[in-house]
């Protein structure tokens, strides 16, 4: 049954729309579907004064135009409806790029990082290599304090003859250096995990801002945000 069939008189309809509308219950989309409903209704939906109080609802930092105007539409609140919403699009334009941002740097860091391990990774490679060649050149002249057949001593004595530098002082420095390569690698594997979150929760973020994208998105950084923008200007002074 429409309202035009009812038996409740219009000055009822009309109340009920404005507690609606005071009680913040109504907004402009209910007042759209009103108007579409029956005859009366859709000439109700078209009162200035529910457009007018609708406007000062949505948009309370605008200046009320019907201080200088006595005629006040949906085709006023329309016209800063779609500039609000160009807003909204411009600022949610703006957190996508931010994001993208974001990511694009997780994601440089995670290279470089994963870089730097596979460097280490190397640098342990050579090590072992080298440390096992000391260590037999070690044996080797250790054997030579021994009586062994000539062909092995010969082959020991070239051996040793060939390291130019002092065996246990070289053994004890590739040892330090192995210990230090695993504890830079154990930072690295750390810090690959914390900065893989990171950017796992930007993309979430980026899923979740590209899923509403007329949302009110706020223009400034995140306090957090800024504070490492900060740390990072500091450390690239330093």
């Amino acid at each position: 049954m429409s309202a035009s069939d009812s038996a409740l008189p219009e000055e009822l309809w009309r109340r009920i729309v404005e507690i609606g509308i005071e009680s913040s219950n109504f907004n402009y989309k209910d007042l759209c579907c009103l108007s579409i409903t029956c005859t009366l209704l859709n000439r109700l939906s078209s009162d200035d004064s529910f457009w007018s109080s609708l406007f000062s609802a949505d948009f309370p930092q605008y200046q009320h135009p019907s201080s200088s105007s006595s005629v006040f539409n949906k085709s006023l609140y329309k016209i800063r409806y779609e500039k609000v919403r160009e807003q909204k699009l411009l600022a949610h334009r703006r957190a996508v790029l931010r994001i993208q941002s974001e990511i694009n740097e997780h994601s440089k860091r995670i290279g470089e990082m994963e870089l730097r391990s596979a460097e280490e990774k190397e640098k342990i490679k050579n090590s072992v290599a080298e440390l096992l060649n000391m260590r037999k050149i070690r044996q080797a002249k250790v054997a030579l304090n021994v009586w062994q057949p000539e062909i092995v001593r010969g082959k020991q004595r070239q051996t040793v003859e060939q390291c130019n530098v002092p065996i246990d002082d070289r053994i004890h420095a590739i040892e330090m250096e192995l210990k230090l390569c695993k504890q830079q690698i154990q930072g690295l594997e750390m810090a690959l995990r914390v900065e893989k979150k990171r950017m796992q929760r930007a993309r979430e973020k980026l899923a979740s801002v590209e899923y509403h994208p007329v949302r009110e998105f706020n223009l400034t950084v995140s306090p957090i945000d800024e504070h490492d923008m900060r740390r990072k200007r500091f450390k690239n002074i330093k």
